[in-house]
């Protein structure tokens, strides 16, 4: 389904593309923009496809993929350790999470979170501590391509603590929301 029509001119701004640019991009008249964007002209069905299409290859190529946003190398947790031993890792990297992994997979993630759910249901501080990270842990971040788009990538953000990033066949970075933070204003 296509974006409203109305959106292209707010679009084509936030590009700070001028008609012309966008037109040429899209193998469209300049006048066919500006008509449509005055609202004199209801673009036909394969002309919209064409100006969104460009314009959405235009704000990909303005926009870093997961790869080049990704922390190399995944810090992570093992099912099979304590929650003590993980809460260690995790302030020694000042992390507020971390993945777990079993072998070379991720399968949950440990959270402040998901720690301070446990001591308010009255889980003592020792047994806690005590327990694996597999009785405590939550879901696993989900994981996308290097070449994954940041807004794909911060949609994501909206419902997970991280996304891991994966190159070929193997986990090689994770993004949190602090390194979305981190690109404002660059």
């Amino acid at each position: 389904m296509l974006p409203s029509i109305q959106e292209i001119k707010a679009r084509r701004k936030k590009l700070s593309l001028t008609q012309s640019q966008l037109a040429k991009e899209a193998g469209v008249s300049q006048s066919l923009i500006a008509k449509i964007e005055a609202g004199t002209l209801d673009a036909s069905y394969s002309n919209a496809v064409r100006i969104f299409s460009a314009i959405e290859r235009m704000e990909q190529k303005i926009t870093p993929p997961a790869g080049q946003i990704m922390h190399a190398g995944v810090v992570h947790i093992k099912t099979t350790d304590s929650v003590g031993k993980a809460l260690k890792l995790m302030k020694s990297h000042d992390f507020s999470q971390v993945p777990a992994y079993e072998g070379t997979h991720p399968v949950g993630s440990l959270s402040d979170k998901t720690i301070l759910d446990k001591i308010t249901a009255g889980v003592g501080m020792k047994e806690l501590s005590d327990m694996t990270v597999a009785d405590v842990m939550g879901d696993g971040f989900p994981v996308v391509d290097e070449k994954t788009p940041l807004p794909a990538v911060s949609s994501l953000l909206n419902y997970h603590f991280a996304v891991l990033v994966r190159k070929r066949d193997k986990i090689e970075g994770i993004i949190t929301k602090a390194d979305l933070m981190k690109l404002v204003g660059k």
